[in-house]
């Protein structure tokens, strides 16, 4: 076969390595063109360095071809996929640090909240650039695979205005049913679930082994396991109260609710600071990406002394990508769950959302079954941050500082800890601090910076670290233990 995949935000060695390991996992797959874009040109060439030395030492002629024009690496793309971070790790730090200094106490921030809702600013923009290139000179009916978050709103942007049929991919619901299984002692392929909800909010609907019903008896063994019962207690206290497991990690899911990171000193009650950021560490993962950057672009020539990845059908991860690909070129059926817009496939959510929903691919393409209704409570939950992801994506595309403002109101957490005044001078702020990647707000970044020069500003917490901080290792302690080091930038999804 002979078809051509560009990765937009090549730059990204978590997920551009491994995915690319896995479309060259595909027998059918060993003749493809493969073309990288990034507008970083340094990380652009290492990223290349590494898959090219993958794709030479598993004996296939692909060569790689990157490059920083963006048009050009898109040029008859059936498949693009777009994986890209706008305003990097410099822009990451102002979306935790900022609301910071308001008291929103964010694990991660690139979903929804203050930093989500910002990050979507920034990403929208540019999807939609991307989306006219992809229209322009791309195949005819190409699909984007987007992996970039904020997963709904971009996917939501990129379907509604950019106008490109574009599938939302995300890997949360293959670790919840990883650790699903685990719980109750099985493997993962031996429990069958469903999922149903929106990207971070997706729920485990039905669970079950050789036919026999599991949901309701998740609660207990949750409750009983020796580590998950110390880390995820967010994500039991939302199973015991609404019914239903959510696919998000705890820190996640404690970030885009109103009920757990509100008051400083009971976060810590619903969190676990450890080995992992996942579990709510304040600023987690922006520590995780800084050192994965840091030790990538400091250890990279080790890297290449490294083993080459190994195109092997049986080390694929479980990304959707390669098996959507796999589905529509060789015919062969897969199962997945996928974020798409979702025109009455679950009944109580509205036509317009992105919803994250069991999909069918094979080549007469990509199907959707009808859901149903969700559960009352769950909907409810997903109702509220549809709401925030509907306004900021308007805002977004239109440049309306006033929506945005709205949008960041309306947020769960972010009106559990502030007051509007608070909100409109937090907005304000992040929307000075990141100028350089707002093409749109130009007029409205200079009503803020009017706003903020009257001299009454309410006054913030100044250098506050949130309720559980970590500092970011130095290349001397991430040497200590290399290999571990490796692992985690290797894997750094979104860094």
């Amino acid at each position: 076969m002979a078809f051509k995949i560009a990765f937009i935000g090549a730059g990204s060695i978590g997920f551009t390595r491994r995915l690319v390991k896995d479309i060259l996992s595909i027998d059918e797959f060993k003749n493809i063109e493969i073309s990288f874009t990034d507008i970083n040109p340094q990380n652009l060439k290492m990223v290349t360095q590494l898959v090219q030395r993958d794709i030479d030492e598993n004996g296939l002629s692909i060569k790689v071809h990157a490059t920083t024009d963006r048009r050009e690496a898109l040029k008859d793309a059936k498949y693009v996929l777009n994986v890209v971070r706008i305003g990097g790790l410099d822009a990451f730090k102002m979306d935790v640090e900022i609301p910071l200094k308001y008291g929103v106490d964010q694990c991660v921030g690139d979903t929804l909240c203050a930093g989500g809702i910002m990050y979507a600013q920034r990403g929208i923009p540019a999807i939609l650039d991307f989306c006219k290139d992809i229209r322009e000179v791309s195949a005819p009916d190409a699909i984007l695979l987007n992996y970039a978050n904020p997963n709904a709103m971009i996917t939501w942007a990129a379907n509604k205005y950019g106008r490109v049929n574009t599938i939302g991919l995300c890997h949360g619901v293959q670790h919840g049913h990883q650790m699903i299984a685990d719980a109750f002692g099985l493997k993962q392929e031996e429990v069958d679930i469903i999922c149903a909800g929106i990207n971070h909010q997706t729920w485990y609907i039905q669970i079950k082994h050789e036919g026999k019903d599991l949901t309701g008896d998740l609660l207990e063994v949750m409750e009983k396991h020796p580590e998950y019962s110390k880390t995820e207690k967010v994500r039991i206290d939302m199973l015991k109260r609404f019914g239903y497991f959510s696919t998000e990690s705890n820190g996640h899911l404690s970030e885009y609710l109103p009920w757990y990171r509100k008051r400083p000193e009971e976060i810590n009650d619903w969190i676990h600071v450890g080995d992992s950021w996942i579990h709510g560490e304040t600023g987690g993962y922006l520590r995780v990406c800084t050192e994965s950057r840091n030790w990538f672009e400091t250890d990279f020539p080790n890297w290449l002394k490294e083993p080459a990845k190994r195109f092997d059908p049986v080390e694929r991860s479980q990304e959707h990508g390669s098996y959507i690909i796999e589905g529509l070129e060789t015919g062969r059926v897969y199962r997945g769950h996928f974020n798409v817009i979702n025109n009455e496939v679950i009944s109580n959510l509205p036509d317009d959302a992105v919803v994250e929903v069991p999909g069918y691919v094979d080549a007469n393409g990509i199907n959707i079954p009808f859901v149903g209704e969700l559960p009352l409570g769950c909907a409810a939950v997903c109702n509220s941050s549809i709401s925030v992801q509907r306004i900021a994506v308007e805002a977004a595309v239109h440049g309306d500082m006033d929506l945005l403002k709205q949008a960041m109101m309306m947020d769960p957490l972010v009106g559990a800890v502030c007051n509007p005044p608070e909100i409109w001078q937090m907005t304000d702020e992040m929307l000075i601090a990141q100028a350089e990647w707002l093409p749109q707000y130009q007029v409205d970044i200079k009503k803020a910076e009017k706003n903020l020069s009257k001299g009454s500003l309410i006054s913030t917490k100044d250098g506050y670290e949130g309720a559980a901080r970590l500092k970011v290792k130095s290349i001397e302690e991430l040497a200590k233990d290399r290999e571990k080091s490796t692992r985690l930038a290797d894997a750094a999804d979104k860094s």
